[in-house]
């Protein structure tokens, strides 16, 4: 009785019901172009109405004219479409950005929702727009905590990039490249228009899988793949022209002439001669497709960049090949990668910048338009300024010589996976890396700048620099997935990873040449008989062994769904640490949960808070340190030790606690990270303390490399997104992200030194950042104006209140030096060269075939000591022969250099770093040839608001050194930021009309 009423009357009312509610019956196809998608998910906004396409990628659905269709798949941009007829079909489009359901980490890939460390993901059309020269320029300004600078923006300079901060003052502070699965790969050899994603991880419990290599975090690349299914053919192609964005301001010849500068008679534009409006070409092309199992991509890349500066850029070729198939009924998956990248280089002369700002503007270009009877064709016709130092015609530096180079990069991989059985796995990579580097400097016997044409010892130079490194890596791992139960995921990961490098260099250099008329090569040639006459030099360098070796396992468990834990362990050894300490442990262990899944709050699609900790390491930056060091003693026949053996050198080592909460709500994300970290043991050239040598052992040197020193960083970093108009035709996204930090050497090795000499002239005794134990890094130190000038000095406050004035740059004069309570001197704390916070706030929209894309970059709370108004803006009279720089801060009263506040200048800025318009013409159906079109017109460092009067207001994270006749003096230390040199390359803005087609 019962099944008769429900059959008679009940079920048809909910069917009438049904029916009035969602009246007709909504069928159609899903696919991405190239076919058919199957499991999209289909459902009715707003309500519980769903189902599935089947494998043809059909569906049916019931609903109502209005209603909104969604349709997800994971790898797809999720699309509505409002209910208007009986049958819809919809294409969808590829979106990285959706792959957020599936994030690559270390040995493998997770679910978002899994992650408990600090991680993100990049996709390809998050990427920077525009000219871009380097791989690592598609993440500027895109991850918070990440910071990337290329200041001056030269072509062929690596960008500086840092993570959190700095993580070692000896060794490579950047993070740990792996390109598809290959640990230390290139990013040189790496397209940026061959990139899928790139996926940073951040802290130490998702870096500590890679053990000694992670310290500095990880950025995974992830090259683009082929698709099974039809081939498709595509090209991309752009022109960009460079211009200057913002110049020193130094004087013209009449302003020169004007406040008693020595005037030569002519009237001289030296930046206009040596610079021009760069033009440059990207073309790429690219095939990829498959069948059945097997895909396949292959692409090849042609560059052709210039820089500002003329005789700077480079052509590049690269190409690139992909491959992968399965065999034995599925179970083996073999992928193969193949990557060579040929580069041509101009490296140019930075100094023919910073001499175009200093030299005379009255100076003429040509010595036969000189009265001066000593500048005639003895410097190839070129005027010169005989007797004063640090002076070159910079015209005659990049007319007369030549600095160029070479590089060629050759990867492969060979990666397979078999498939034992549902639920264990085992994967395989080989791969090896080949780098050759040259470099050829000329210097003609009439070059006043490094040729010597003053010198009656030796005249001309010629420089051949040969570098080459080789890297092997070999891994296998194995992976375990079980569903313990119908709430309990489990996963197992442990494998072994042995990798090797080998390195050598070596370079010849020549001179003492008859005439001006050799070319390069010819002049080593001539210069082969001159070595017993000091005319040649040769130096090489070899790799001693290195090698590394490692054990690994990781444990994935998640819980309803909700709670996830994860835990990780690797040992490593290496050869570059001593005989007592070769081997170390990595651990790291993490805990998400999903808080809403217990809440339930409404509107809240995710709340997830996690914790995780992971201990990293830090190789030393160079192989054989632990081991005794000698150097020749004036002859072949006998050596002198310089390096004690440090049987007990051991990897540096960081430890991290992060903390965060990831948020969703509809149209909006939210990621917010409080991290701390300690690093240890820095690796140092120290002396050796009375009782750190073992007994027994015979000391034959005073110093040694040794682990001293200890640095803490705190941050915070804060990402959010939010759609804020999302129609059908019509959406758009804002994102901003924020990111502080500070970091304080606890310890280091028991000293404090102001670092960071500013060089001469006049300036050889003035090092301004303050390294120290207990100090924050970046503190920049030196005397205060009062703002008041006598006799062309600068009056400086007396900031002990001692009476009188001691301004001389000396750690005791900066800091409470002896501990007794009383600062010596009268330096104060004037600024600091690491920002207090940076920002990245990207704007993304879409108008029907139209998209515009623009993203703001800025830095707020650092400072800059800025070279050229130091040394060239005090009207000294002795100085009337160098440009004077012409800033609303300069004090014509002032004829003394002297470092001081005046020149330590906030560097604030925020700028408009890409904006990019594009238009994607509609394609019929019919249409025999093209797929898809888009046209795009992007500006690249439009406008820079900032209160900085030099170039560049970018953070300066690292220190090269002083220069003195252009030569660099010291290595780069990551201790001394915040001093911008004279000898960056100028920043340029670019426009770029590019074109990208599907055939």
């Amino acid at each position: 009785m019962k099944n008769k009423l429900l059959k008679k009357i009940i079920l048809p009312v909910l069917v009438l019901i049904g029916g009035i509610m969602y009246g007709q019956t909504v069928t159609g196809v899903v696919s991405d172009g190239s076919g058919a998608l199957p499991g999209v998910s289909v459902n009715v906004k707003g309500t519980s109405v769903g189902t599935e396409t089947d494998f043809d990628g059909k569906y049916t659905i019931t609903a109502k004219n209005g209603d909104v269709l969604v349709f997800r798949s994971l790898g797809f941009k999720t699309a509505e479409k409002t209910v208007d007829s009986n049958t819809i079909n919809i294409t969808l489009t590829e979106d990285a950005t959706s792959l957020d359901e599936i994030v690559v980490v270390g040995y493998g890939s997770s679910a978002k929702k899994e992650i408990t460390s600090s991680v993100t993901q990049v996709s390809a059309e998050e990427f920077n727009r525009g000219t871009i020269a380097a791989p690592a320029q598609l993440l500027q300004g895109k991850v918070a905590g990440l910071s990337i600078y290329n200041k001056g923006g030269n072509p062929n300079d690596d960008a500086v990039i840092r993570l959190r901060g700095i993580s070692t003052v000896g060794a490579n502070s950047s993070p740990l490249i792996v390109v598809d699965g290959v640990i230390g790969a290139s990013l040189n050899n790496v397209d940026p228009n061959d990139i899928a994603s790139m996926t940073v991880l951040k802290d130490g419990s998702a870096a500590a899988i890679y053990g000694t290599r992670g310290s500095s975090g990880v950025i995974i690349v992830t090259t683009k793949r082929g698709k099974a299914g039809m081939t498709q053919v595509s090209y991309s192609g752009s022109v960009a022209m460079e211009s200057i964005q913002n110049q020193v301001q130094n004087m013209t010849g009449d302003e020169f002439a004007a406040a008693g500068g020595t005037d030569l008679g002519s009237r001289t534009d030296w930046l206009d001669l040596v610079t021009r409006s760069a033009v440059s070409k990207v073309h790429n092309v690219s095939m990829s497709g498959g069948q059945g199992n097997t895909t396949f991509r292959a692409s090849a890349n042609f560059r052709d960049a210039e820089g500002v500066l003329r005789k700077s850029g480079f052509n590049q070729f690269n190409t690139r090949f992909q491959a992968e198939t399965r065999i034995l009924n599925d179970k083996l998956k073999i992928g193969f990668n193949a990557s060579y990248t040929k580069k041509d280089i101009e490296y140019g002369f930075n100094d023919a910048l910073r001499y175009a700002v200093l030299y005379n503007p009255t100076a003429p270009v040509y010595g036969t338009d000189s009265p001066y009877p000593y500048n005639g064709d003895n410097y190839g016709g070129y005027f010169e300024t005989l007797g004063l130092f640090d002076s070159f015609n910079p015209v005659s530096i990049v007319n007369q010589n030549s600095n160029t180079g070479a590089r060629s990069e050759f990867t492969y991989s060979l990666n397979m996976k078999y498939d034992i059985s549902d639920d264990l796995s085992v994967s395989g990579v080989y791969s090896e890396q080949s780098t050759k580097l040259t470099n050829k400097a000329y210097y003609r016997p009439t070059s006043l700048y490094r040729g010597n044409a003053s010198s009656p010892l030796r005249k001309g130079s010629a420089t051949l620099f040969t570098q080459e490194n080789d890297f092997k890596l070999f891994e296998m791992f194995a992976d375990y997935n079980k569903d313990i139960t119908d709430k309990i995921k489990f996963k197992f990961t442990g494998g072994y990873s042995w990798q090797e490098t080998n390195y050598f260099d070596y370079s010849l250099t020549a001179g003492d040449f008859p005439n001006n008329d050799l070319e390069y090569i010819d002049a080593l040639e001539w210069s082969q008989d001159l070595i017993n006459a000091g005319q040649i030099s040769i130096d090489s360098n070899r790799s001693p062994e290195d090698r590394i070796i490692a054990f690994f396992g990781r444990v994935n468990l998640s819980f309803d769904d909700a709670i996830h834990f994860n835990a990780s362990l690797r040992r490593e050894g290496s050869t570059k640490f001593g005989e007592n300490n070769k081997w170390g442990l990595f651990p790291s262990l993490g805990l998400g949960v999903d808080v809403n899944k217990y809440l339930k709050l409404n509107n809240v699609d995710l709340l997830k808070a996690r914790i995780g900790y992971g201990v990293t390491g830090a190789l030393p930056s160079e192989n054989g340190l632990s081991q005794d060091g000698y150097s020749p003693n004036g002859n072949l026949l006998s050596s002198v030790a310089f390096r004690q053996a440090n049987p007990d050198l051991k990897w540096e080592e960081k430890a991290e606690t992060n903390f965060g909460i990831d948020f969703s709500s509809g149209r909006l994300s939210a990621t917010l990270d409080i991290y701390s970290r300690k690093v240890s043991d820095f690796i140092l050239f120290s002396k050796i303390q009375d009782g750190e040598l073992a007994d027994g052992v015979v000391k034959i040197a005073d110093n040694w490399f040794n682990n001293v020193g200890e640095l803490t960083t705190n941050g915070l970093e804060l990402s959010l997104d939010y759609d804020i108009i999302k129609k059908q035709g019509f959406t758009y996204n804002s994102g901003i992200n924020f990111s502080t930090y500070k970091s304080v050497l606890d310890k280091f090795n028991g000293s404090t030194s102001l670092r960071g000499n500013l060089g001469a002239p006049g300036q050889n005794g003035t090092p301004v950042v303050l390294v120290g134990e207990g100090e924050e890094i970046g503190q920049i130190y030196g005397a205060l104006w009062d703002g008041t000038v006598t006799d062309g000095n600068q009056n400086f406050v007396d900031v002990n209140g001692d009476g009188s004035i001691d301004v001389n740059q000396e750690v005791g004069n900066a800091i409470d030096a002896d501990g007794d309570g009383v600062v010596d001197g009268d330096l104060k704390k004037l600024g600091k060269g690491i920002p207090d916070f940076e920002l990245g706030w990207s704007h993304s929209i879409q108008y029907k075939n139209w998209d515009v894309n623009a993203f703001f970059r800025g830095a707020f709370g650092h400072s800059l000591v800025n070279n050229f108004r130091v040394f060239y803006e005090p009207r000294v009279g002795s100085q009337g022969s160098y440009n004077y720089i012409n800033t609303d801060l300069a004090n014509a009263e002032i004829t003394t250099a002297k470092f001081s506040s005046l020149y330590v200048e906030k560097a604030d800025f925020i700028k408009l770093d890409n904006l990019s318009v594009g238009y994607s013409p509609k394609i019929s159906e019919d249409n025999k040839y093209f797929k898809s079109v888009r046209f795009s017109l992007t500006g690249q460092n439009l406008f820079t608001i900032t209160g900085y009067s030099g170039a560049d207001p970018e953070p300066s994270l690292q220190d090269g050194g002083a220069a003195a006749n252009g030569e660099f003096v010291g290595g780069a230390d990551p201790l001394v930021p915040g001093i911008d040199r004279r000898y960056n390359y100028f920043a340029a803005r670019t426009f770029t009309l590019g074109v990208n087609v599907n055939f």
